[in-house]
């Protein structure tokens, strides 16, 4: 049954990111699912003859590699993990060149740590890349690289679901797929026989993530909780997000048909520039503000720059330029900006008027703290 609004979605979905799970890739032991990979990579291959730009963000490196070890668990020493990771990721992308190149495209992999989206220039180069495999039609294969990450692979949560909304917001995609080994988010324990598929989610607030019933397994690192939340980021910027069933044969081409298929999260509001996309989704903050009321109203409902006089607190080590997250007296961060002071100065002139800044300061080189343009609210409350 097709939907209209997700009939308009897919059809102005140009360029498309499709985040592919560890369970979705790999059988019941572990290995690789060569023959999965390959349908997936059809599905991949129609939606580029048709003319749109798909990236995929492929988990998988650790299961692959882990099944080519025959091990019967994910190891637990970082280093033996790390290597294990880089045997899965040679093969993982040996199948997905092998499983497009019987369609006449090629797979190119494209490796990332925090730190390559994290830095301005970084992030651009990555940019350009792939909108230039884009014109080539080649279809870039997106991973952590798990091999020098540390973070990545410890962490339990985030996983590629993380990187996928991020890359979404690098290519300012209208449209994010996270296909997962559940249908989508379901409204109980999508074990119980009660439990009913949520088709459309307007708003993510605490009811919807109230509904995250994860279930820990021995390959993968995401879950709901980790989809929701990428989901959270894509979506107040302005994209659209289709949660998944990735083990059904035709998923994406009937995603794209405008069918009703999984959890589709409606974008939350205007799709923002892709500077501000940087500085509130992908820069890490080096410190964070705590701002009273006002100051909170007037930037998230009422777009307005960060003035002294509505600071409470400085909190870490930054430098004027940084990316810093902006929290509530209840520590709630609800934006991030480019600061103009230090945190040294700030300090200073916490709770000033700017007529005052001159004074403690000795001079002052910016009427505002944090200037609009580069402020990008995070709460979805603009």
């Amino acid at each position: 049954m097709t939907d209209l609004l997700r009939q308009e979605i897919a059809t102005a979905a140009d360029t498309v990111v499709v985040k592919v799970g560890t369970r979705v890739l790999t059988a019941a032991d572990g290995t690789l699912d060569e023959a999965r990979v390959a349908s997936l990579a059809e599905e991949i291959h129609k939606l580029v003859e048709a003319g749109r730009n798909v990236a995929v963000v492929s988990s998988g490196a650790v299961g692959a590699g882990m099944g080519r070890l025959a091990l019967k668990e994910r190891p637990h020493d970082l280093a033996r993990l790390q290597a294990v990771a880089a045997i899965g990721q040679s093969h993982l992308v040996q199948v997905y060149e092998r499983s497009l190149r019987a369609h006449g495209r090629h797979a190119a992999q494209i490796l990332l740590t925090a730190a390559d989206l994290d830095d301005r220039t970084r992030y651009l180069n990555v940019r350009n890349t792939i909108l230039t495999l884009f014109e080539l039609g080649a279809v870039p294969i997106i991973n952590e690289n798990d091999t020098v990450s540390v973070e990545e692979l410890q962490t339990t949560f985030g996983d590629n679901d993380r990187l996928a909304a991020m890359v979404t917001n690098l290519l300012r995609a209208p449209l994010l797929v996270l296909l997962s080994d559940v249908e989508g988010l379901y409204d109980g324990d999508p074990a119980s026989p009660g439990a009913k598929l949520v088709p459309t989610v307007t708003r993510l607030d605490d009811s919807i993530m109230a509904l995250v019933r994860d279930v820990k397994t021995g390959l993968s690192k995401g879950g709901m909780a980790s989809k929701l939340a990428a989901a959270r980021m894509a979506t107040v910027a302005g994209e659209n997000v289709v949660i998944a069933s990735g083990r059904q044969p035709g998923t994406l081409a009937r995603i794209m048909a405008g069918e009703q298929v999984g959890t589709l999260v409606v974008a939350q509001g205007q799709a923002i520039a892709s500077r501000k996309r940087w500085i509130g989704f992908t820069a890490q903050p080096r410190g964070h503000l705590v701002l009273d009321d006002g100051a909170r109203r007037a930037i998230e409902r009422q777009g307005r720059s960060l003035l002294a006089i509505g600071i409470v607190d400085a909190v870490g080590h930054f430098k004027k330029g940084d990316v810093v997250a902006l929290r509530d007296a209840g520590g709630e961060e609800f934006a991030r900006g480019l600061t103009n002071y230090a945190a040294e100065e700030v300090q200073r002139i916490k709770g000033l008027k700017t007529d005052a800044i001159a004074q403690a300061l000795g001079h002052c080189p910016y009427q505002e703290v944090m200037h609009r343009d580069n402020i990008a609210v995070t709460s979805g409350g603009a």
